[in-house]
């Protein structure tokens, strides 16, 4: 099944990027989708990891607000940067990751890193995330916003 994943996955991808639909290209990109699968399951690498499929379709939300935070987070950093004097107060925080299990944790901390003006320096093996973040209000978000929680709400992927 997994395997069905990847390919769909890449053709789809592969339609939207390439946005040629001459029948030539459609047969080479038909062909380096089957190569890609043959290749990867040739090399015995297809888990859970490389297509998890566990997570279902409860990411897409999540995603989807994600990008927003980003968005967000981008317009008041360029806010910080253009402003004359700067105001910037670096602060380093420790937050206990809501969800358990490295999937969640690592989640976790990428979506702070991922979000302009924090940075994920740590996550130790009891799940506290260490972030640097460029002004203390964007440190307190981080342990008083939703992201830890709608990280801990995801389904489907392995507790520890």
């Amino acid at each position: 099944m997994q395997i069905i994943v990847l390919f769909v996955t890449l053709a789809v991808l592969w339609l939207l990027f390439s946005g040629l639909y001459l029948p030539l290209m459609l047969f080479l990109g038909l062909a380096s989708c089957l190569l890609v699968v043959w290749l990867v399951r040739r090399f015995d690498t297809v888990d859970h990891e490389s297509v998890p499929m566990h997570l279902g379709f409860g990411i897409f939300p999540y995603w989807a607000w994600l990008l927003k935070e980003i968005v967000i987070s981008s317009l008041q950093v360029t806010k910080i940067i253009l402003a004359k004097k700067m105001p910037i107060s670096p602060t380093m925080v420790t937050v206990q990751a809501k969800g358990r299990g490295e999937v969640r944790e690592v989640l976790f901390g990428n979506s702070i890193t991922l979000t302009p003006g924090t940075l994920t320096t740590d996550i130790d093996e009891n799940g506290l995330v260490t972030v640097h973040a460029l002004t203390a209000g964007g440190a307190q978000g981080v342990v008083t916003g939703d992201m830890n929680d709608r990280v801990a709400r995801l389904r489907g992927m392995g507790e520890r």
